[in-house]
């Protein structure tokens, strides 16, 4: 049996996509924790904030590039800037509509981003990069 990521963080401005992929995620069942946030902020937040003295480091991060305020690629700036105890060990997937190249380049040139999907996520997209990134599980 395969085991079960501790938690997946899916930071996206539109509630409509989190709960999609808040529901292919518990489908697979594959984690024990979604958790979904609306901004790039609330997302930074939240990973730098204390839950039961620990951070909350989930094993995977789906992101996506456009948002109002803080978009994608302004998180990720952010994102690098913080201490190594909240990103060790994160996979982060960017899950995005943009079907421009341009993005996709900028994406594989960024040294965070482990992998690049298009919206929707789907089961068979999550599993091909559960395999790629978490072999040893899944």
């Amino acid at each position: 049996m395969k085991e079960q990521l501790n938690k997946i963080l899916l930071i996206d401005d539109s509630e409509a996509d989190n709960f999609v992929h808040t529901r292919v995620i518990k489908k697979c069942n594959v984690t024990k924790s979604i958790v979904a946030k609306l901004s790039g902020e609330s997302a930074l937040e939240y990973l730098t904030t204390l839950e039961e003295d620990q951070y909350p480091n989930p094993d995977l991060i789906f992101l996506d590039i456009n948002m109002p305020g803080m978009n994608g690629w302004e998180f990720l700036k952010e994102y690098d800037n913080l201490d190594e105890e909240f990103k060790a060990g994160i996979v982060v997937t960017m899950l995005t509509t943009s079907s421009s190249p341009d993005d996709r380049a900028r994406a594989q040139e960024n040294g965070i981003i482990d992998h690049f999907e298009n919206k929707p996520l789907t089961s068979e997209v999550l599993m091909k990069v559960l395999e790629k990134h978490f072999p040893e599980s899944f």
